[in-house]
């Protein structure tokens, strides 16, 4: 996958996030879940966005384990909404397997770039 194809992976996550949340309940528990949430998926697409401006190695290295942690924080976000019963259905199941795909994914990045600094 290019580094484009994956700023538009992460934007369209933010997206679809934004898009899910419209559908939580009106009440208290709803509307800081899906800030949250929002915040969490929306840094993902951002910081990874950052990730292509790094002025080094260890710029980047800092940058991705943001981006690690922001997509981290939305799988922990989604897997609450499952549990506390906010929503249910196919396209929470499809944003939490995404979830955990990006998260899997930069967290190779992180390995492999730690591994050519170390190498270096």
């Amino acid at each position: 996958m290019t580094r484009n194809e994956l700023q538009q992976r992460t934007k369209r996550f933010h997206v679809d996030i934004i898009k899910l949340c419209e559908d939580f309940p009106r009440n208290a528990a709803g509307f800081e879940t899906a800030k949250q949430l929002i915040r969490s998926a929306g840094s993902v697409g951002a910081n990874y966005r950052a990730t292509a401006r790094a002025k080094s190695n260890a710029d980047f290295i800092y940058k991705i384990e943001i981006v690690l942690e922001e997509a981290d924080e939305s799988h922990y976000w989604l897997e609450v909404v499952k549990e506390a019963e906010l929503m249910r259905g196919k396209e929470l199941d499809r944003l939490t397997d995404e979830a955990n795909h990006l998260t899997a994914i930069f967290a190779a990045t992180d390995k492999t770039a730690k591994w050519n600094r170390n190498k270096s």
